[in-house]
């Protein structure tokens, strides 16, 4: 499975071009924060005949000043034309800038950072870069892109998340990496066990780092950073902009470029209304009647608890829907067979929780469903976002009782 180095310290390690197991971990979960939420905000038909203001791009893919290999390799991968986030961040962080990206879900803010990271290490092989995710699944969505990019180039990484033994990790930790990839309770363990040594990283990634605030990150955030050499290059990502977030931007980052490319906190190609359960009927009586509507061909639903999460899929199993659930309680394989499956079309319905969600990268969400009404407005935002990317529309449903 692995490809392994000719030389003495190959040890048959993980090199990104073929896959990298993901490691021993958890993360830490919130509970419902119970906040009131206006109901009309979950309204939004006029908006899906709007246009979008037309967007020219300064530079093209091959225009950028990087490794032959790996623009071959982006090339590969069919990217032309880069992305607003990814057209005004990679010059800057080729430049070793620092730099705040407040960017929506499904924009491409990955390959924004990845490009330039790689190039940096292949101009540097002593470099390491530490990407660090408030959860499993983008974790894995970050070491599916990386491999894309960095294949053939022999550059080695770990992913620190949950699922399997530490031990492994700890091991593979021994070598030099390129590129450590984790979540911030798994990489705090690391660090405090003496296997993750942060004195030589000079280069750090905090992507969706809102939603690694929400989560109860902040101190494991800080503890990481105060590990780190003072001179440094900080890549920083966030959805939202709060107070919050601008103390952590303000103590973490060196004059850092601002690039906000957010064209508002709800994707324009999204149709969104409200399902008002009737008297008399239940929620799941109504999830049933709409999943067997012929538009409702790849719906994500989201529920509030993981034990209610694993109760509604199995009642959509029985009532005969291909469905699967992704929470907390499910380890790393399970929850990576029901993403792998929803992906490639073998289930109709995938019931999740907000943080099992997180980073979710699927093509072609027809529906998304919250079966039940989300804990904070954020939540809402970054729910809808599965829905309705990469310029094809989507709808999304609130149940209200």
């Amino acid at each position: 499975m692995y490809q392994k180095h000719s030389g003495s310290n190959s040890k048959g390690r993980p090199s990104y071009g073929r896959p990298v197991r993901n490691h021993g971990g958890g993360n830490r979960g919130r509970g419902f924060k119970g906040q009131h939420i206006d109901v009309s905000k979950f309204i939004n038909k006029a908006v899906i005949t709007e246009k979008m203001p037309h967007f020219i791009p300064e530079h093209a893919f091959k225009d950028f000043i990087i490794d032959e290999r790996l623009k071959a390799n982006i090339i590969k991968k069919g990217y032309v034309t880069p992305t607003p986030i990814q057209d005004r961040a990679i010059p800057y962080a080729l430049k070793g800038a620092d730099i705040v990206g407040i960017a929506n879900t499904g924009t491409g803010k990955t390959a924004a950072f990845l490009i330039p990271l790689i190039d940096k290490v292949l101009k540097g092989p002593k470099e390491s870069v530490l990407i660090v995710v408030p959860t499993r699944e983008l974790a894995t969505q970050i070491e599916d892109e990386l491999r894309g990019f960095a294949g053939g180039l022999k550059l080695f990484g770990v992913t620190c998340v949950g699922g399997e033994n530490i031990g492994k990790q700890i091991r593979d930790l021994r070598y030099h990496n390129h590129f450590v990839l984790g979540t911030p309770g798994r990489l705090k363990d690391l660090i405090e066990r003496k296997a993750l040594d942060l004195s030589q990283f000079r280069t750090i990634v905090l992507d969706e780092a809102d939603r690694m605030l929400d989560m109860g990150f902040i101190a494991d955030m800080k503890f990481m950073m105060a590990k780190m050499p003072k001179e440094r290059q900080t890549l920083f990502f966030s959805a939202t902009m709060s107070r919050e977030i601008e103390a952590l931007i303000k103590d973490f980052l060196n004059e850092p470029i601002s690039i906000s490319v957010k064209t508002g906190d709800t994707a324009k190609s999204v149709e969104q209304d409200v399902v008002r359960i009737a008297k008399g009927k239940t929620k799941i009586e109504v999830l049933h009647d709409l999943l067997t509507e012929a538009d409702f061909k790849k719906v994500l639903v989201f529920g509030r608890t993981k034990h209610g999460v694993e109760k509604l899929s199995k009642e959509l199993t029985t009532r005969g829907f291909k469905s699967e659930s992704i929470h907390g309680n499910k380890n790393q394989s399970k929850r990576q067979k029901a993403l792998d499956m929803f992906k490639s079309n073998k289930l109709q319905v995938l019931v999740a929780t907000d943080v099992a969600a997180r980073g979710i990268d699927v093509n072609d969400v027809s529906h998304v469903i919250n079966f039940d009404v989300p804990a904070t407005y954020e939540d809402y935002v970054h729910r809808i976002g599965r829905t309705g990317r990469g310029g094809k529309k989507g709808k999304a449903l609130t149940f209200v009782e």
